[in-house]
């Protein structure tokens, strides 16, 4: 009776194992196993000396030995069956193993170390393991790992190649999966793609062979502790005072807004601030893919995307969303991003009183941006006719706020654009205000906000509201010089 209990044990003992730590072959296993019964260090002394021939200077002997224990501790924890295990608990577990060893084997480490070994241990059992510098750090916006030796950071805007390093590709595996079950969310060879958000509101996009043919890959959009607020936007020199003062008067008129621009130009930092200017008493429901948008407003529904789950069922789109936010009674419908079938839905709803909504999209322009949203419309499926769907989107958008990402890495919004009509199959637009840079091409002219001198027809409709509208605001000027 005693074989086959110890045979269970063992198969227990090996699903365990290979759901902790994947990349270890088996012999690594066997001789890590036999290694952890011996009272002496000479498995160390084997993997440094082989280690200092790739790894200069002084850390080499820190690095072998954190590699090795980090192997020793993910079999140890999964003979304890802490994995599904809380945090605290795993932390735990790793303290007590790394004091055993280190206070068994004569490991050449001192103090400091030794508590940095530790914490180190217990970041990439339970965090982000190498990444966790990175994300402490509160300049870094974007993080994107192409590999264990490419893992690149973006600060004030200039993308730059770190020092930070994974063991190996099954490494950065590793990390992405813990992310995954952390936020309850599969990522694995039958779905290899995850779009997470963290805790924090940290988005995490990350992929696995066979997807990514080079390897796992991560991409992390973090957003900052405080959120950027509208006279931030105007210190940093994202727009002017005139035009904030002009999209404020928007807001509260209910004018139905698009911001347009490329991917990680501010678009929804833009759209965070505009919410600013939104009345307290109204109720906001915000529709998103993954929730990012802070606003100030008490009175706020905030509804997320759901991805089908391992059987292809449960998934929610924006469309079914959009649908149901029009149930609920909205004063205001935010849109994250409209990218898909949604579009319809959103030009009816903005067409049928659910005015001051507001959206981005993915355009080059503020003409590109109404062009791509004409033909989103068509890809759903609509059969109405083309002059039918922009006359749609004339009676929808008022005005479209596009921002761009400069070669400089700075953000900007360049362009304030009204849509005033349609002549024949063109829909008409005026711009409001601008961003100029007369002198890039010589490298040493400075950019300006600027207004066209023309003046919104929507501004009559502001006068009804009784909103006082100063008309110095579209005086053709340039405002607020810029490098």
């Amino acid at each position: 009776m005693g074989k086959p209990v110890q045979n269970d044990h063992s198969v227990k003992l090996n699903l365990s194992r290979e759901r902790l730590d994947r990349p270890l072959t088996t012999g690594l296993i066997t001789r890590l196993r036999h290694a952890r019964n011996r009272v002496s260090s000479n498995m160390f002394i084997e993997v440094i000396d082989k280690d200092k021939r790739a790894i200069p200077g002084a850390q080499a002997d820190y690095i072998a030995i954190k590699g090795m224990l980090q192997e020793r501790m993910l079999l140890e924890i999964g003979e304890q069956n802490l994995y599904g295990g809380s945090g605290q608990e795993v932390s735990q577990a790793i303290q007590r193993f790394t004091s055993q060893v280190l206070s068994e084997e004569h490991i050449p480490l001192n103090e400091d170390e030794r508590r940095r070994l530790a914490d180190e241990l217990t970041e990439e059992t339970i965090g982000l393991g190498p990444l966790a510098p990175l994300l402490a750090d509160p300049a870094v916006t974007d993080i994107l790992v192409n590999g264990p030796e490419h893992v690149y950071a973006e600060r004030f805007g200039r993308l730059e190649l770190t020092e930070v390093r994974f063991l190996n590709r099954e490494h950065i595996a590793r990390v992405i999966e813990r992310i995954a079950s952390q936020m309850g969310r599969r990522i694995d060879a039958s779905w290899p793609m995850a779009d997470l958000r963290l805790i924090d509101g940290t988005r995490v996009n990350a992929t696995l062979p066979p997807v990514s043919t080079d390897g796992p890959t991560m991409s992390i959009r973090r957003f900052g502790q405080h959120r950027i607020r509208k006279q931030d936007l105007v210190r940093l020199e994202v727009l002017s005072h005139e035009m904030i003062a002009f999209l404020e008067l928007t807001v509260r008129a209910k004018k139905n807004i698009l911001i347009s621009g490329g991917t990680g130009a501010g678009k929804s930092t833009v759209l965070s601030a505009l919410a600013e200017a939104i009345p307290s008493h109204e109720r906001v429901v915000t529709l998103e893919d993954t929730v990012e948008l802070a606003l100030d407003q008490e009175h706020v529904v905030r509804l997320e995307n759901r991805p089908a789950n391992v059987e292809g069922r449960g998934k929610i789109t924006t469309r079914d969303l959009l649908i149901n936010t029009l149930r609920m009674r909205p004063d205001r419908i935010i849109v994250g991003e409209v990218r898909g079938e949604e579009s319809v839905d959103m030009l009816q709803a903005l067409n049928t009183g659910h005015e001051g909504s507001m959206s981005t999209i993915h355009a080059n322009s503020p003409p590109d941006a109404l062009s791509r949203l004409e033909t989103m419309v068509m890809m759903a499926g609509s059969d109405l006719p083309s002059f039918a769907i922009r006359e749609q989107i004339v009676s929808a958008i008022h005005l479209v706020v596009h921002v761009r990402r400069f070669e400089d890495g700075l953000r900007r919004v360049e362009r304030i654009s009204e849509v005033v009509g349609r002549e024949g199959a063109k829909i008409l637009m005026q711009d409001i205000f601008h961003y100029h840079r007369p002198g890039f091409q010589n490298q040493g002219g400075k950019g300006y906000f600027g207004s066209s001198g023309i003046v919104p027809r929507m501004i009559l409709e502001f006068q009804d509201l009784g909103l006082d509208v100063p008309f110095h605001l579209f005086e053709a000027r340039n405002h607020n010089a810029v490098a």
